[in-house]
């Protein structure tokens, strides 16, 4: 298939599967989650916050193409430098909603969450690195508008307003924009073929499963269960 045509099937796999149709996100932008459901999900995505520089650095180290390299190293870099790493990032927010760190730290994860986790850690151990890219994309593409209408919502229903508090949405905001390009264009880069393209198509597939399994556990446990 064309390039065009490989871009429009993965960016189909992502919107028929976005995040934001998510019954849980839907209940958090529509202001119909309580606390304790914020908790539990602050507690339960924390995992997958704390692994995700794991599946950049997996996918690195499968890669043989040092551009490519050098923008992984970058993206790398960013998750976990110095004090305001991104998952001290996301334990200001759980600090933010009222729980203590300690307990986010130690907290026992559905097996969902858990599930969610290994699917993605085996897209970016993948001896190819075309399906740790589109796992990384598959969840990079979306993050900036997941992160916007997160951060409306706590302010709106939740009266989650506090810099510290929101500066883990804020900073992917922008920096998801970044990254989401460049890994998009190294995705294409290493998918010039047709057995290359659809390896990515569904790892993109399997990513995204894999990111609405973490949300359907959370639903499913605090939110149905009510």
């Amino acid at each position: 298939m064309t390039e065009q045509q490989f871009l429009e099937q993965l960016n189909s796999i992502l919107d028929q599967n976005h995040l934001l149709k998510h019954p849980f996100y839907q209940m958090w932008n529509e202001g119909k989650l309580d606390l304790a459901m914020l908790q539990e999900y602050a507690q339960e995505y924390y995992l997958q916050v704390h692994n995700f520089p794991t599946y950049v650095s997996a996918t690195h180290a499968a890669c043989d193409d040092i551009k490519i390299r050098q923008m992984l190293l970058e993206n790398l870099i960013e998750e976990e430098r110095g004090a305001a790493n991104h998952p001290e990032l996301w334990l200001r927010f759980a600090e933010g909603l009222g729980l203590d760190r300690n307990a986010v730290l130690s907290h026992e994860h559905l097996e969902k969450t858990t599930e969610s986790v290994r699917i993605l850690k085996d897209l970016a151990r993948s001896e190819s690195p075309a399906k740790g890219l589109a796992a990384l994309y598959a969840y990079e593409a979306q993050i900036p508008e997941v992160s916007t209408t997160k951060i409306a919502g706590l302010k709106e229903f939740y009266g989650i307003d506090s810099e510290s508090a929101l500066s883990f949405f804020k900073v992917h905001e922008k920096a998801d924009e970044f990254h989401s390009e460049a890994t998009r264009e190294a995705l294409l880069q290493l998918c010039e073929t047709e057995e290359a393209q659809q390896e990515a198509l569904l790892a993109a597939q399997k990513a995204t499963s894999a990111l609405n399994l973490l949300l359907d556990g959370v639903y499913e446990t605090f939110c149905q269960a009510k």
